[in-house]
Parts: structure tokens; C-alpha cells; sequence
């Protein structure tokens, strides 16, 4: 999820906020201390630290320092003598957010495809919030490119499968916005109620725009026509998947991160593809892999449309326009 105007393409470091430095550990202090007072000081008042010089197996830590790129989550590096780890902590809310997360990114490492970041632990912090301790992964310069993103990402979409239908094990967030994951064994259905329908009730509580919910309900109740002759299956999804959440490792390969993870239709993954900038190299090799079902091109707006509609709820009117032009495209399309 980002926050950038309509068809415009930004940045990382332009779209999110840098986090301030961690405030839970102070280096200077401990490392004038012996490595079992740290352990000691660790279990008593700080669990990310507790974790990495026990579980994480590190008997020192180096130096912590912030990592840019959210305005949701408080970012960290912790360089230790067993490796870097990456820290995101909140304040604001439970652990359930980070172990939606972990979930999601737990479900993708094991389907051997796309690389990501492996989750090690969540929990709670004392004074209020969670955090989750995760894998580093160092970046590097792209090699591979958007060739071998379309390959994985599709051999991704080949091998996580669901047998319930679609959804997915436990609600999560687009942003900070819920995305509702009850398991539903009709796509459209799916789609309707829980990705559209709960948007639109969104944009109407909150601003009172009654014109686009009633528009994108008559729209949610008439889509069976853009799905004839295509065969659903419910795919495992990163579920937000522009270009902040798209980097390469230091061997050129692609690392996907900070996913809303959910089982679908295998197109939605490209609903965010207006701040994604997927060329024709990495659609190529997608279909290559995943084959373009019939009316691909006439159901690709419809994908981004619950993008639109919460990055309108989440950061205003200037994303209003785009959602309701493709609704009445739609609606003029369908004849409703």
C-alpha cells in the first residue's frame, strides 16, 4: 500500500515516512556491560532483545540503526555476531497485525519459490504495542528484473493452493485498513462483499459519499459477466505488491516484502500494478507460467479498483475520482 497520486509512479523513500531511532534500546549503555548483564536486562524489560541473545543465538549486538520505508510500523536493523536482524514494532496495536504477517510470509517461503523474508518470532511489548523479529535480507542491484519476478511470482500463484476456498486463516490489514479474509468458495462472492463491498461501506461512513456506494454496489452485484469461460482457483497471494514491496537481493533476485496475504483469483495480485510498473518482460514471463485466461484486459481495472477505493479511504479525496471512473466504465460497459 502507498500513498502517491493516480498514475503517478514515486519512490520508496517518497512515499513513506523515515522512522525515528528505536527508542527500546539504548547501545551506549549495554555495551559497557558484560553479555549477561545484557541477557538479564534483556528478559526484564525488553523482548526483541530477550529473543536475539537467546533464541536468535547472538551473544552481542552491535549497533542498532532505523530503516526508512513505513509510516505504519517503527523499522530496525539489529547488527549482531550472528547476523543482521530486521525489527518492525508498533505501539499502537496488538501482535495480532505482525502475526497476520508472519502467516502470510511463513505461507510463501514454503511454496520454494519467491524469496522472503522469514519470519522468526511476535510478541508483545511491555509498556503497550507488539513488534516481530524477521529475517535481514541485504539488497543489492537488480539483475534478474521483471522477467524473473513474473516467473516466481506466478510459480508462486502455480504451487499455494487452498482446499477452503477463498480467504485466509485469520483477518489482516491493506495498510492499516482491515481486509476481511472470511472463507467464501465463490470468487465473485468473495470479491463483492469483502474486497468492494467493504471498501464501499468505508468511503460511505466516512465521508457520507453516497453516490459511490451505490454505484460500486450495483457494480459488486453484476460482475458474473466479466468472469465467463474463466477458471478460478484460489491462489496464494502477496496481496500488496507495488514497487515498495518489490527489492533484490544481493544475488539480483527477487525479494518480495510486507505482504496482506490472502487466496485468490491469481489476477488481483496485479491491483496495485499503477505504483507496481510491471512491463510487458514481467507479464510476459508471468503468463508463461500462469496462462491469460479470456477477458484478462476487461477485468484488469476492476483489480485495481480496491486500491483505489482504499487508498480514497485511507488518505482522501484526491484517489475519489479514479474509483468512480471505473466504476461508471463498468457500469456503462455491463449495461446496469
Amino acid at each position: 500500500m502507498v500513498a502517491v497520486f493516480p498514475h503517478t509512479f514515486v519512490s520508496l523513500s517518497s512515499c513513506k515516512c523515515l522512522p525515528t531511532f528505536n527508542p527500546i534500546y539504548s547501545p551506549p549503555q549495554f555495551f559497557k556491560k558484560s553479555s549477561s548483564f545484557i541477557k538479564i536486562m534483556a528478559s526484564s524489560e525488553d523482548p526483541v532483545l530477550e529473543w536475539i541473545l537467546t533464541e536468535g543465538k547472538a551473544t552481542k549486538i552491535s549497533r542498532t540503526s532505523p530503516v526508512g520505508g513505513g509510516c505504519i510500523n517503527l523499522a530496525t536493523r539489529y547488527d549482531t555476531d550472528a547476523g543482521p536482524f530486521f525489527v518492525k514494532t508498533n505501539r499502537s496495536v496488538g501482535p495480532e497485525m505482525f502475526e497476520a504477517e508472519a502467516l502470510g510470509l511463513r505461507l510463501m517461503n514454503e511454496t520454494n519459490t519467491i524469496r522472503v523474508p522469514r519470519p522468526y518470532k511476535v510478541g508483545s511489548l511491555p509498556r503497550g504495542g507488539s513488534y516481530i523479529i524477521m529475517e535481514f535480507v541485504e539488497f543489492g542491484s537488480s539483475r534478474s528484473g521483471q522477467a524473473a519476478l513474473g516467473r516466481k511470482l506466478a510459480e508462486m500463484h502455480k504451487a499455494g493452493k487452498s482446499d477452503k476456498g477463498f480467504g485466509f486463516e485469520v483477518e489482516n490489514t491493506i495498510g492499516s485498513t482491515p481486509q476481511i479474509n472470511t472463507w467464501t468458495s465463490d470468487w465473485i462472492a468473495f470479491y463483492a462483499e469483502h474486497r468492494l463491498g467493504y471498501q464501499l461501506k468505508l468511503a460511505r461512513d466516512r465521508y457520507g459519499d453516497s453516490s459511490i456506494y451505490e454505484k460500486g454496489q450495483r457494480l459488486s452485484k453484476n460482475l458474473t459477466p466479466l468472469f465467463e469461460d474463466v477458471v478460478i482457483e484460489p491462489c496464494l497471494l502477496h496481496g500488496d505488491l507495488w514497487s515498495g514491496n518489490i527489492t533484490y537481493d544481493k544475488n539480483g533476485e527477487p525479494v518480495i516484502l510486507d505482504p496482506a496475504c490472502y487466496y485468490g483469483h491469481n489476477e488481483a495480485e496485479f491491483g496495485m500494478s499503477w505504483c507496481a510498473g510491471f512491463g510487458p518482460s514481467f507479464y510476459n514471463s508471468y503468463f508463461e507460467v500462469m496462462p491469460k485466461q479470456p477477458g484478462f484486459e476487461k477485468r484488469r481495472d476492476l483489480y485495481l479498483l480496491y486500491h483505489y477505493l482504499n487508498h480514497y479511504n485511507l488518505f482522501g479525496s484526491g484517489y475519489q475520482s479514479s474509483a468512480m471512473s471505473i466504476i461508471e466504465d463498468y457500469l456503462r460497459l455491463l449495461k446496469v
